[in-house]
């Protein structure tokens, strides 16, 4: 399957550079390179950080490795790019309140911290793949792209804390705190786990463009059952699970909302603006399809609503679907759900968290030696991205991207050594849909046996093996 436009791989000459430029501004925010950039007079070896040998004077102008250790003054905060300078915070156009975050986020973060947050949210992907998606998302804006991903990064860290707490909490402390837990914790952990086990939103299969499907039943929804926090860490959980089932070149999913049975009883705008606003805002060009399936005629007035809220982008997206044949044009009739008419034969069913699958979560020596390694990685594409931002010939260029290109392969593969210390185990891991290393069986068979006990589960986990660290 060849990637779409936009996407690495499928660049024009004018995106690439974009795509270089946008680096170079992410780079000069997080501190790696200095204010100074590609104006650099000083030839810096970006993979020695000393010049190069056997020269007196240069013969083309680099950029210098900023040493991010070495200036703790640059650590305070973030350092400003001046084609940044225009940006204000009261800005009528920005729907999201971008602007501010943005700003909020080099007063109140140091350039470490963007840096690592940003690299954090890279997980699997390509880096180009990341930053190309706020790219698109902007219209290849540079200042508007750069914003957003400030903004997504303030909100993952700030507001959401989708990898220091939600993806690491995951199912089974949520299991543990919905016995054992306070009032506020217990209560948030029946809510997320509510929700969990009744499927409310689920994934299954892909459709025809390999996409990984999201099903959303409205019918289960009932107003004020949830709490909104409660809610609202079910959906980022499930977006954030749902990403490492994105098989690239394929990078959006399908979102089926089923409203089989809906009701106005069933109706709630509060998270239904947090889902427009994730989707929006925070996880740019993620959406390939939305189907809304058998939507009543009560409907009609709650979409003239919701539609006045979505990015035109975004509602050009959605398809109102009502009988099988319509959905078959999506999805293949062996890969729909019994309870959508299909013939998979499959019914959602959850599986508990079992004790003793995060084991190696515990086995801190083993994931410091992992971060590590993987530092050394971030350090190393930074190094081929520097070198490839300021290289003028084309030719050393394209052996500079393929060696990046080669680097994030690396990253890939060793992200995926370093999953199970970071990130708890999902009912799709369970039940055989994320398997280790990355691979992905979007039709594992309906029941996985689980171990008997918590020394089989910590084996099922995997123990801790020479594969994991070199």
């Amino acid at each position: 399957m060849e990637p779409l436009p936009g996407r690495p791989g499928n660049l024009t000459a004018e995106e690439e550079e974009k795509l270089r430029k946008f680096w170079e501004m992410f780079l000069q925010v997080c501190g790696v390179i200095g204010d100074d950039g590609a104006t650099e007079s000083e030839t810096v070896s970006v993979s020695q950080g000393k010049p190069a040998a056997g020269t007196e004077k240069p013969k083309k102008k680099r950029m210098s490795l900023f040493k991010r250790k070495k200036d703790k003054d640059k650590e305070n905060s973030a350092s400003k790019v001046p084609a940044m300078d225009s940006i204000k915070e009261n800005d009528p156009e920005d729907k999201w309140g971008e602007n501010k975050a943005y700003l909020e986020t080099l007063a109140t973060h140091s350039p470490e911290q963007i840096r690592a947050t940003i690299w954090a949210m890279v997980k699997h992907d390509h880096p180009d793949a990341l930053l190309l998606r706020f790219l698109r998302a902007r219209k290849w804006d540079l200042q508007r792209a750069l914003v957003m991903l400030m903004s997504t990064m303030n909100w993952r860290c700030s507001e959401a804390h989708v990898d220091d707490e939600i993806m690491v909490n995951g199912e089974e402390t949520a299991a543990i705190n919905e016995k054992s837990g306070d009032e506020k914790s217990k209560k948030i952990a029946q809510d997320f786990l509510a929700q969990l086990r009744m499927g409310k939103s689920y994934c299954y299969g892909t459709d025809k463009a390999g996409r990984p499907i999201c099903i959303v039943r409205a019918r289960l929804h009932k107003a004020g059952e949830q709490s909104e926090e409660g809610l609202e860490r079910f959906t980022v959980y499930l977006i954030e699970t749902t990403r490492f089932m994105l098989n690239p070149p394929v990078d959006t999913a399908c979102v089926l909302f089923d409203l089989t049975g809906f009701s106005l009883a069933n109706m709630d705008y509060t998270p239904v603006k947090f889902m427009i606003k994730c989707f929006e805002a925070n996880y740019p060009e993620s959406l390939g399809v939305v189907l809304v399936h058998k939507a009543p005629w009560i409907f009609q007035g709650i979409w003239k609503i919701v539609r006045g809220w979505l990015d035109p982008v975004v509602a050009a997206k959605v398809n109102f679907t009502n009988t099988l044949s319509d959905l078959e044009e999506f999805i293949a009739t062996n890969r729909i759900p019994t309870e959508l008419e299909g013939s998979s034969g499959y019914t959602y069913e959850y599986k508990e968290p079992i004790p003793g699958e995060n084991a190696k979560m515990k086995d801190i020596e083993t994931k410091e030696k992992l971060l590590r390694e993987r530092e050394e990685l971030y350090e190393e594409y930074e190094s081929k991205t520097v070198e490839w931002i300021g290289e003028p010939d084309a030719a050393k260029r394209s052996i500079l991207h393929s060696e990046r290109d080669a680097v994030a392969k690396k990253l890939r593969e060793q992200y995926w050594r370093l999953d199970p210390y970071l990130r708890s185990r999902s009912v799709y891991d369970r039940i055989g849909v994320i398997l280790p290393g990355g691979k992905l069986n979007y039709y594992p068979a309906n029941t996985v046996p689980a171990p008997a006990n918590g020394t089989a589960a910590a084996l099922a986990a995997g123990e801790t093996s020479t594969d994991d660290v070199d």
